[in-house]
Formats: C-alpha cells, sequence, structure tokens
C-alpha cells in the first residue's frame, strides 16, 4: 500500500494542471486527492482511482479499468475506479475525468448534507 513520493508528486501536478486547489493528504498507507474541500481521488500502491457513481463508472468499465480494492482481490470494493496510466500523460483528456469525479463528489456530499437536516 505503500505510494512512492515521486509518483504522487507527478500525480499532483498533472491533476493540477487541470483543476484548481488539488492537495494530497495521506491517509491508511496511500493519499487523498482533494479539489478544494472536495475528496475526488486516491492514491494506492502507486495507481490512480477516481471517485464514481452511475454518470461516470461506464467510462472506466470501456477502457477495462475495475473499482478499488482496499482489501485485495475477494474483498469489498469502493467508489474509486482505477484511473487509466496513459491518462495521466494526456493532459486534455485527463480534464474531462477529473471533471466528472469531482462532480461525483460534489454531489455526494450534497446528498450526505440532506440527510443530515
Amino acid at each position: 500500500m505503500a505510494v512512492n513520493s515521486s509518483f504522487r508528486t507527478f500525480v499532483i501536478e498533472q491533476l493540477g494542471r487541470v483543476t484548481s486547489g488539488i492537495r494530497g493528504r495521506a491517509m491508511f498507507g496511500g493519499v487523498g486527492i482533494y479539489a478544494g474541500d472536495l475528496f475526488f481521488a486516491l492514491i494506492d500502491d502507486d495507481a490512480l482511482y477516481f471517485k464514481v457513481d452511475e454518470s461516470n463508472r461506464s467510462d472506466f468499465e470501456r477502457a477495462g479499468m475495475g473499482p478499488f480494492q482496499p482489501s485485495g482481490d475477494g474483498g469489498g470494493v469502493m467508489q474509486y475506479y482505477r484511473v487509466p496510466d496513459e491518462l495521466l500523460e494526456d493532459v486534455e483528456a485527463l480534464e474531462s475525468w477529473v471533471e466528472k469525479a469531482v462532480q461525483v463528489a460534489a454531489r455526494r456530499r450534497q446528498r450526505r448534507g440532506k440527510k443530515r437536516d
């Protein structure tokens, strides 16, 4: 579950090229990635994962990417899917994927806020 510091730096820099307020925070051996105060991505074992819901999951599935499984194969899955490695090199394509993941995080936050009312 280690994250190489150079990979972390590369990911933060690339994401910062397409959206503002990007920061990483160490968590459970990985890194949580925020755009402002929205937690929309994570890094684990030198792989990047974006938050998904019904609006963007099919993008990942079409690319052959699967969900984040913190306990390994056969364990539970989280609502984060692995980002294709080549996408990190293509800033133009990366931008739309980041926007969608940030929107998923924003919608999730709105739903949680309504439940508390």
